[in-house]
């Protein structure tokens, strides 16, 4: 089972190659060049670095969102051109899901925070057991003062991740003592962490139908937005 991931949800795009659950290798780039001039030359080194071709890949992978209209965008394009030019199954994982999967901490909860602007976050919440990962929260759009109430409940150490990390950090660390920030190189979105969702999601027998793939954003664009404000203030 070779699976090939694409993990473009913020400023740094990166790709990773699975086989079987071991991480073959990964291109990870942080410079804000584009994501559609990078990605794709970065999947075609890796599968040459790794000594894989184009036909060997058993499965698409992608970050679905939420995260930068632009970037997921990118990202779910190009893993559905990959998966239907090889007639391959396309699987979409949850951004928040798949970082709280690439840290890996073995006990603890793992709070992942994706700037939304306009003081909110793109959040979720995880509570790791020995190992075992339960998710607590969907996926959602939530402001930091309503996401310090919720953490100040907790007892145990609550790690952050993503690019909206060091932004919560110092929002919320005075009345939250026990939140940490973990080292730079895993406190963002890697396309690993995509990788090993999907081989969970292929082995309970899900069929990762490209077709239906779209992405999730969580809430609409500035543009929808103004754009339905602009129609309200006409009526």
């Amino acid at each position: 089972m070779l699976i090939l991931a694409f993990e473009t949800s913020a400023k740094a795009a990166s790709v990773a190659l699975t086989e079987d659950g071991k991480l073959l290798g990964e291109s990870y780039q942080n410079t804000g060049l584009t994501h559609s001039q990078t990605l794709l030359v970065m999947a075609e080194d890796l599968l040459k670095q790794c000594g894989r071709t184009v036909s060997q890949v058993t499965a698409v992978a992608v970050a679905e969102g939420p995260g930068s209209f632009t970037g997921v965008r990118i990202g779910v394009a190009a893993a559905k051109g990959f998966a239907w030019g090889g007639e391959l199954p396309c699987y979409g994982v949850s951004t928040l899901e798949a970082m709280a999967e690439t840290l890996g901490i073995y006990q603890g909860y793992v709070c992942p925070c994706m700037d939304a602007r306009r003081s909110q976050v793109y959040n979720a919440l995880f509570y790791v057991n020995r190992g075992k990962r339960e998710r607590l929260r969907e996926d959602r759009a939530i402001a930091l003062a309503d996401l310090a109430e919720e953490l100040k409940m907790l007892k145990e150490p609550i790690f952050l991740v993503g690019d909206g990390s060091v932004l919560a950090y110092r929002t919320l660390s005075a009345e939250i003592p026990n939140l940490i920030l973990p080292p730079e190189h895993r406190m963002h979105q890697r396309a690993v962490g995509v990788a090993l969702l999907a081989e969970q999601k292929l082995a309970a027998g899900q069929t990762g139908d490209g077709n239906a793939l779209t992405p999730n954003y969580l809430r609409l664009s500035q543009a929808e937005r103004e754009r339905m404000e602009k129609m309200k203030a006409g009526n």
